[in-house]
């Protein structure tokens, strides 16, 4: 019986081992071909709570995913991460150059923003050599789009099929998508109908169009600058939002070879001989008593002027105590007076009792004023 138990426990562990613990995702490119992997957000609500389903309660959380190569800080450099919002995929592309061969483990940590859970995933990219030669390559700019929204495989196979129409060959493979951002774009603005635009370069391995050939004529680039309507402009798009801006597309003609750099000219090592070194005579003479004056006299006369008008508005033009009483009528001069007056018989009156308090002298004021004018009159 305890050989069974010991088996029984030995079997548990290696099942629960097994459902915890997940291999890694193998996945192979070229070099020089678009790599894209999207990371679904329905795959992870499953990993977070996988028995929720069961019991009929779906959720739809809102997730973060943070990815860098692992024990590095960040991603290679040939791979980006872009995830518009928690609650879309989010996705990790680039093209990989032949420099950039090798095995490359990316780590993602997913964070789940309802319950904070998190979870670990692990991708393994293994860049190979180039398999397709694309001597000819064309890059567009799609000018109603983001990046989010033409990484998925199904967008990406629509503006193939419209590049298709304008190159006449369906051997066209994507070389690389960027935001407009990345070359030096603006922000669009947070409302509908302001996109930040994307540049699509895709490649073959047949040459160009005629059609497409119209865009290394000086001709188009007159058209182009002037901003008025394109005469050459022969591109289709089945969906309106993935027509191409003609003006800002470019052909990339990499079946001539490019000319090696000039070798520079290797010379003797030695200077040539200048003659003697003769140095500038000294300035002449200056005299600083002008700008002495400007400077320092013209200031201060300056300031002595205004002190000496502002002594005479303040000393001299003052009215005086006597000309304002006497042009102040009596009754005026005589309410100015007792304010003070009055305001220490209120105190008074209000910190003592008032039955013991005497009767304001104010109020018997006007009794005594009237009368002394019926005394003399």
């Amino acid at each position: 019986m305890a050989d069974k138990g010991s088996w029984a426990l030995a079997i548990t562990v290696c099942a629960a081992g097994f459902l915890l613990v997940r291999a890694d995702i193998p996945k192979k490119t070229p070099a020089g071909q678009l790599f894209v992997y999207e990371l679904h957000r329905d795959v992870f609500q499953s990993e977070f709570e996988p028995l929720h389903k069961f019991y009929g309660r779906v959720y739809n959380d809102p997730m973060v995913f943070k990815c860098n190569k692992e024990r590095f800080p960040d991603l290679p450099r040939w791979l980006r991460f872009t995830q518009r919002d928690p609650y879309e995929n989010g996705f990790l592309y680039g093209t990989p150059l032949p420099q950039d061969q090798g095995i490359n483990t990316i780590e993602i940590f997913v964070i789940n923003k309802r319950s904070y859970d998190t979870f670990k995933e692990r991708l393994v990219i293994n860049v190979g050599p180039a398999e397709k030669q694309m001597p000819y390559q064309a890059e567009f700019f799609i000018e109603r789009r983001e990046i989010e929204k033409v990484l998925p495989a199904d967008v990406q196979e629509e503006i193939r099929l419209d590049i298709q129409n304008l190159w006449g060959t369906g051997r066209l493979e994507f070389v690389n998508i960027t935001s407009a951002l990345d070359r030096g774009g603006r922000v669009p603005l947070p409302l509908p109908g302001y996109f930040e635009g994307v540049y699509v370069k895709l490649g073959s391995d047949r040459p160009f169009s005629k059609c497409m050939l119209r865009l290394e004529t000086a001709e188009h680039q007159r058209e182009c600058e002037s901003g008025g309507k394109i005469s050459g402009d022969c591109s289709t798009c089945t969906n309106p939002i993935n027509c191409i801006t003609w003006c800002r597309s470019a052909l990339f003609d990499l079946s001539k070879p490019t000319p090696p750099a000039p070798i520079p000219t290797v010379g003797s090592g030695v200077l040539a001989w200048g003659g003697e070194f003769s140095p500038p005579e000294s300035p002449p003479d200056r005299d600083f008593f002008p700008d002495y004056i400007v400077t320092i006299i013209v200031p201060l006369a300056l300031v002595l002027i205004l002190c000496l008008i502002l002594a005479y508005i303040m000393c001299c033009r003052r009215e005086g105590v006597v000309k304002r009483n006497a042009k102040t009528p009596d009754l005026q001069l005589y309410h100015h007076h007792t304010i003070q007056d009055n305001a220490s018989e209120l105190r008074r009156m209000a910190g003592g009792d008032r039955r013991t308090v005497d009767r304001p002298r104010q109020c018997l004021q006007p009794l005594l004023m009237a009368e002394q004018a019926m005394a003399e009159s």
